[in-house]
């Protein structure tokens, strides 16, 4: 089996505040190979997102990482100088963020921000290629290079999304993040940005981790699903064994919160309970004070995450 492209090794982020320390990520680790797509869902609070900025060393001040490796093509990440990290952002990894008219300067135009982004790692770049480059991603992208001058109040919710799409492709990165990617996008248009993400992904041949709590997005695009749970990951397999035979009772339980229009429910299935508090996390399994199928040693003991099944982990007791 090749090298991952993108190794995290007991990776852990923590935040201090005032009444102690949240533990925001806790021991993760996860591979995803070059050309993978690779989905991480959970609910809000789970770290998904907390993780997917530490590959980038963007978790904001006072979080930091306290423990664990982020190895990119062999390079840890995690130890790098920063300037040598700020060569890695964009050129070799890119983030889509969450919300598009937050991360846009809304007051540069359109055309401004590719030009920044080469810049910084094209210095000498003639504007007139720069120009050309623009054209050629806004064009794959299916925008009108007319709206270049544009500003970003001036966009429709899509059409900033597919321009963050742009910014983060416009260098060839060989690893995209998306953060929450279709958060601000109506059915039709998450319908149309998934395609395009198809799309993108053969034509570049991308490696893509999208981060997202919207199953139905993941079903559409991922190879490989890690389930996060109280900032650890709980289960890992393939997209396929995730949604006809998952292991774990909060995997199981997230499925069928969904929707399904082939069965005839009058009342949607909810799960009880909240997520912990990551300042003291529950002894034993985090999960255990939700869990349906608890008994004595979840409460007890923390279960590890490992193989049960050939390219299928999960971290529960009842599995034993």
């Amino acid at each position: 089996m090749t090298e991952a492209l993108l190794k995290i090794e007991n990776l852990s982020i923590d935040y201090p505040i005032a009444i102690g320390t949240v533990h925001a990520v806790r021991g993760v680790s996860l591979e995803v190979q070059e050309g993978e797509t690779l989905g991480i869902v959970g609910e809000s609070g789970s770290g998904k997102s907390t993780m997917g900025l530490a590959i980038l060393r963007l978790v904001r001040a006072p979080g930091k990482i306290s423990s664990g490796r982020v190895l990119f093509e062999g390079r840890d990440l995690a130890a790098l100088p920063e300037e040598q990290m700020r060569q890695v952002r964009g050129k070799d990894i890119a983030m889509v963020f969450q919300n598009p008219l937050t991360s846009l300067n809304p007051l540069m135009r359109i055309d401004r921000h590719f030009l920044e982004a080469l810049k910084t790692h094209k210095p000498d770049i003639q504007k007139t290629e720069a120009l050309k480059l623009i054209h050629e991603i806004l064009e794959d992208l299916g925008i009108e290079p007319s709206r270049m001058g544009a500003y970003p109040h001036q966009l429709s919710g899509g059409m900033r999304q597919r321009i963050m799409i742009g910014l983060g492709l416009i260098l060839r990165p060989k690893l995209v993040i998306c953060d929450e990617p279709t958060t601000a996008l109506d059915v039709i248009v998450e319908a149309g940005f998934i395609d395009l993400l198809k799309r993108l992904q053969k034509e570049f041949q991308l490696t893509i981790v999208v981060i997202t709590h919207n199953l139905g997005l993941v079903a559409e695009l991922a190879d490989r699903i890690a389930v996060m749970y109280a900032g650890q990951i709980v289960e890992d397999a393939t997209a396929e064994a995730i949604f006809h035979e998952p292991l774990h009772p909060y995997t199981r339980g997230l499925i069928s919160c969904v929707p399904n229009i082939d069965l005839d429910q009058e009342k949607l299935t909810t799960m009880e309970g909240s997520p912990p508090g990551l300042v003291d996390p529950p002894v034993g399994c985090s999960f255990a004070p939700r869990c349906p199928l608890v008994m004595g040693r979840c409460r007890l003991q923390e279960p590890e995450l490992k193989e049960h099944r050939p390219g299928h982990k999960a971290a529960c007791w009842r599995i034993e």
